[in-house]
């Protein structure tokens, strides 16, 4: 849907030679092979509702993020207007902190018979954030980070994307320097995103991201102390140290 080339090193599936748009139906077996083996190995025990309820909203979740995500990136209408902080940060919530984060979690929980709303909600408090710690992150490798390492090659400035990075730069550009983002962001052109970069260069957005990455490592950090009462602290602390200065 991003129309991108590469993901996690190796070419999307939907531009191999004879496959093409058979990825859509593709994407749906995937799909139903979740609910095929959950069925398949959990049918008759305890966490099997809950784990069915689990999976089909947290899909529901991604899928009004990923289409306020699209619909806030369309390349045949852009205007910097609907990059907000609040539309940022909805994206961000729906498109990855829950199914990346929450569910994985959330499943775990299930299955060893945590169901209490009280635990739940703990958790979720945590690893929504931390969703967005990682998808913040995911934006900042985009545009700086290595695609030999990374995996992939990032296009969020020229596919008009609702990144943080340009979310960042609206909230300290000056009269000239929006206009500039007007004329150059979303654009398939090398040179319009050269000017993209270079501008986040000179507001010093790499700065900020790192004073960030630390402010928000605290914050999770003190999230886990506080509601860690009755949930394995170790299983937090590790998810956000792997996290934690990654380059991938």
């Amino acid at each position: 849907m991003d129309q991108s080339v590469t993901r996690r090193g190796r070419v999307c599936w939907y531009r191999r030679e004879g496959v093409g748009l058979d990825a859509i139906n593709d994407s749906y077996l995937l799909e139903s092979m979740v609910y095929q083996l959950l069925r398949k190995y959990s049918k008759g025990q305890p966490c099997y509702v809950n784990l069915m309820e689990l999976f089909l909203q947290t899909s529901y979740q991604t899928e009004l993020g990923q289409a306020l995500d699209l619909m806030t990136a369309q390349p045949s209408k852009i205007t910097l207007d609907r990059f907000t902080e609040q539309r940022y940060k909805a994206i961000v919530k729906y498109k990855t902190a829950f199914y990346s984060f929450y569910l994985p979690v959330a499943a775990a929980m299930y299955m060893a018979g945590i169901d209490g709303d009280v635990e739940h909600v703990s958790a979720k408090t945590i690893l929504l954030e931390m969703g967005e710690f990682f998808q913040i992150q995911d934006d900042y490798l985009d545009c700086y980070g290595d695609p030999e390492v990374t995996g992939k090659i990032g296009t969020d400035i020229q596919d008009n994307k609702c990144s943080w990075l340009v979310v960042q730069a609206l909230g300290r550009v000056n009269t000239a320097q929006r206009q500039l983002l007007e004329d150059n962001y979303g654009r398939d052109d090398p040179e319009k995103t050269a000017k993209v970069k270079a501008l986040y260069e000179e507001l010093d957005v790499r700065g900020i991201y790192t004073r960030y990455e630390k402010q928000s490592y605290q914050r999770l950090l003190t999230l886990i102390n506080q509601h860690c009462t009755k949930l394995p602290r170790e299983v937090f602390l590790s998810f956000a140290q792997k996290i934690y200065k990654r380059d991938k």
